[in-house]
């Protein structure tokens, strides 16, 4: 008699004493060739000349989730839309008591975006599923399989979910020029039932989520997986610098009040700030709009933006006042003045340790290369870890694009990358109470 044999004759044999039957722990894998052939077809929606445009609450949207929608069903999972516009659906557990563990992503993209930002930790998580119920794993807890909506407009379904968003919240515009609240109706919520749709601390289990790395560093270094240590903490803002708009010709040097001037000096500033220690935080200076921007005016006003990202707050705190410090020391010397106005914050989500133990070993055992890492780009996984351990599995981005047309991840990375969440979400299962 062989070993696989042995065990499962043992199985049986203890079952029919009245044992619980026990858990497989030989390694499962997925279809690969069933989940990498969803993406060719999925790329013709939306897809222009310009990259894909499935914006939240567009006609391309709405085609991206009924596609997605479809996939639920061949898997089994019996598909609904909650009342935040979440598709959801679950194999249930044997468990009558534990928590479901949550497995998803996103399907709505960028602005002239790409195919698999969101889309290959939303397929990976229905064909996990699939293949469970496929090959008949039978599991304490519910498997849910989410796909949030609206993740590019700010993780808008995962706010809801944790109910973190506010009436004002809701009239604010997506992409698609429709409000949040327009939006949610649009794709089969109810804004009257949110508070439906909200999970508490304790509500789940856990949160996995697979997704691109949208970076370089596993491409660069040929490593298949990486571990996800946590999220970036987020600190947007938008800074007006108020000069005085004068004469470019007959304006002496050292009589301007030149806020193009101040900005320059305020991004080079910012920049070498953020140079000025060692660590992982980065900071961004990405829209910059002169006024009144024409060639024979000194601007006598500039409105920019700042992007700050760490994993730190303190580090994050600490940078948010070193701008302003600088600010006031550069309005000083060009004659300006600078006003702060955050439009974005967020908290650093660490990821769960026993989870990225779960990840380490699930790679390991498939033979494959694994490392940890932050993740510099913002996910659903940062809310939904404030409710629930959490935990998230990177695969490689050829030459580390993401938001481009370009973008691109290879089949064999998509395929270990759900070998791998599939394998992290039974030792969940087996490991959590």
């Amino acid at each position: 008699m062989n070993r696989r044999d042995f065990v499962a004759r043992t199985a049986t044999g203890l079952a029919a004493l009245g044992f619980p039957r026990l858990q497989a722990t030989a390694l499962l894998r997925i279809n690969g060739d069933r989940l990498n052939g969803w993406f060719a077809r999925f790329e013709s929606i939306g897809g222009t000349a310009g990259g894909i445009n499935r914006v939240a609450y567009s006609e391309a949207d709405l085609a991206g989730r009924a596609f997605t929608l479809d996939l639920f069903r061949e898997a089994g999972l019996n598909p609904r839309i909650d009342p935040a516009g979440n598709i959801r659906g679950t194999i249930p557990g044997s468990s009558a008591t534990l928590g479901p563990i949550l497995i998803g992503s996103h399907v709505d993209s960028v602005t002239d975006g790409g195919n698999y930002d969101g889309v290959v930790g939303s397929f990976g998580a229905i064909e996990t599923a699939r293949s469970i119920r496929e090959q008949a794993v039978r599991l304490r807890h519910p498997l849910e399989v989410v796909i949030w909506q609206n993740e590019e407009g700010g993780t808008i379904g995962s706010k809801l979910a944790i109910g973190d968003l506010t009436e004002a919240d809701l009239d604010k515009t997506a992409r698609s020029g429709k409000t949040i609240r327009e939006g949610i109706g649009i794709i089969g919520g109810s804004v009257s039932r949110l508070a439906e749709a909200v999970r508490k601390r304790g509500d789940l289990a856990c949160y996995l989520e697979l997704h691109i790395e949208q970076g370089g560093r596993l491409d660069q270094t040929g490593i298949n997986i990486g571990v996800v240590e946590g999220i970036v903490g987020l600190r947007w803002f938008e800074v007006t610098i108020t000069g005085l708009a004068n004469h470019a010709g007959t304006t002496p040097m050292d009589q301007r009040h030149d806020a193009m001037l101040a900005a320059a000096k305020f991004t080079v500033a910012i920049n070498d700030a953020i140079r000025s220690e060692p660590g992982r935080q980065v900071a961004t200076v990405g829209r910059v709009i002169p006024s009144p921007n024409t060639t024979n005016v000194i601007p006598g006003q500039v409105v920019m933006t700042i992007d700050l990202r760490d994993l730190a707050t303190e580090k994050l705190e600490r940078f948010t006042a070193r701008f302003q410090d600088l600010a006031r020391e550069i309005g000083a010397a060009t004659g300006t003045t600078f006003a702060f106005a955050p439009l974005v914050h967020s908290q650093p989500a660490l990821a769960d340790s026993r989870i990225m133990g779960w990840i380490d070993s699930a790679a390991a055992s498939l033979g494959l290369s694994h490392q940890r890492m932050p993740s510099g780009a913002g996910h659903d996984a940062q809310e939904i870890a404030r409710i629930a351990p959490m935990g998230m599995i990177f695969v490689p981005s050829v030459g580390g694009i993401s938001h481009s047309p370009k973008e691109f991840t290879k089949p064999s990375d998509i395929t270990n990358g759900a070998n791998v969440l599939l394998n992290a979400v039974i030792a969940a299962d087996r490991e959590l109470a």
